[in-house]
């Protein structure tokens, strides 16, 4: 069984909710051993908030406690809080980032096989002490990871991002060709290793209106994105474009691509969140581990109130199995190949283009 770290996220917020709704069925103990880094003390209150009483759980001092067909707490504290449902303090920011802390070391440590973690208010947070815009960047840090890609998840749409939390006045300063071209090799890794296709076709966005209408509204497409897929297409990755984003969403093309590269988060995530709001999910590839989040945030605006969808919560979880069966069968079938003989590498490259 898969065991399952799950952050608590900002206790003010509608983490604790969600998470207490996509656990309390039980159907879902068939597939992984949930294990929830926070406090009794927290969840319980939570419950009484949205009557979830359909959830039951066992307390834990660590996660090797944890056990099959139960939902698992490891109480990281358990000091008595005062909830400010709806607000962004830095007490709510000091408990997510102490359950984040404990998760990614227990993740470390191989005591949980996957990350899922429920929304921080980065205002709170920060306050706190967490010196990173975001969970992205604190996990490419403990993985020693410069680059890392943000990709958002539903179904068959997959949309990734070459800048992630960056000022819109910094995106074009921060675009260059070598940093796109690692951006698809990266995407294009992460559809074969964790989503297990094995030819996938990119589309990359321009960064203008119009993709730049030959430059008429700006050159980084002639620069730096064409000369980017051109250097990706040598190299045999299928990547095209680059295309307008404002009617590719809306066009028969988003059917055509296994991923898109977006350059900025609005550019990619407004028009993903508004296809999939409540049910997709923020995976970050590119880690030697597997995380995902639900693709929204805190919503403070109906916390406590019984009114948050677990549904993203749910289908991050469930993400999160999947990429990691993904990863143990390439792992399985790619140990101790059996070579090749003359013969079969003629045929390989002919089939790959090299020979004629």
């Amino acid at each position: 069984m898969i065991r399952v770290g799950i952050t608590i996220g900002d206790i003010n917020g509608i983490g604790p909710e969600i998470i207490i709704k996509a656990l309390r069925d039980n159907r879902i103990l068939q597939d992984c051993i949930p294990i929830i880094y926070g406090s009794t003390k927290t969840i319980s209150h939570h419950k009484k908030l949205i009557h979830g009483e359909e959830l039951t759980y066992q307390s834990c001092k660590n996660a090797t406690e944890a056990v099959a067909k139960k939902v698992n707490v490891v109480n990281v504290w358990n000091d008595e809080i005062k909830f400010d449902l709806g607000q962004s303090t830095e007490t709510g920011g000091k408990y997510a980032f102490l359950s984040l802390e404990k998760a990614t070391e227990d993740l470390a440590a191989n005591k949980i096989d996957v990350l899922v973690t429920a929304p921080i208010s980065k205002d709170g947070i920060i306050k706190a002490g967490f010196q990173f815009p975001g969970h992205t960047e604190y996990l490419a840090h403990l993985s020693n990871q410069e680059e890392v890609l943000m990709l958002m998840v539903n179904g068959n749409l997959r949309v990734a991002l070459v800048t992630t939390h960056l000022a819109l006045k910094e995106v074009a300063s921060t675009l260059t060709k070598d940093k796109i071209v690692q951006k698809i090799k990266m995407l294009e890794s992460s559809l074969k290793k964790d989503f297990g296709l094995i030819r996938p076709k990119i589309a990359v966005f321009g960064l203008n209106p119009h993709a730049g209408e030959n430059g008429k509204m700006g050159d980084e497409e002639q620069n730096i994105i064409t000369p980017a897929i051109q250097q990706a297409k040598s190299e045999g990755i299928l990547a095209f474009g680059p295309y307008p984003a404002d009617s590719f969403f809306g066009s028969g093309s988003v059917r055509e691509f296994d991923g898109i590269l977006a350059m900025y988060h609005d550019q990619g995530l407004t028009a993903f969140k508004a296809l999939a709001f409540e049910e997709g999910v923020n995976y970050t590839a590119g880690l030697p581990i597997v995380r995902t989040s639900p693709d929204h945030g805190t919503a403070f605006d109906i916390a406590g109130q019984d009114k948050a969808s677990e549904q993203s919560m749910r289908s991050a979880i469930y993400l999160a199995l999947d990429i990691y069966r993904n990863r143990q069968f390439v792992k399985e079938i790619s140990t101790n190949p059996l070579p090749f003989s003359d013969g079969d590498n003629k045929k390989h490259k002919v089939r790959e283009g090299q020979i004629e």
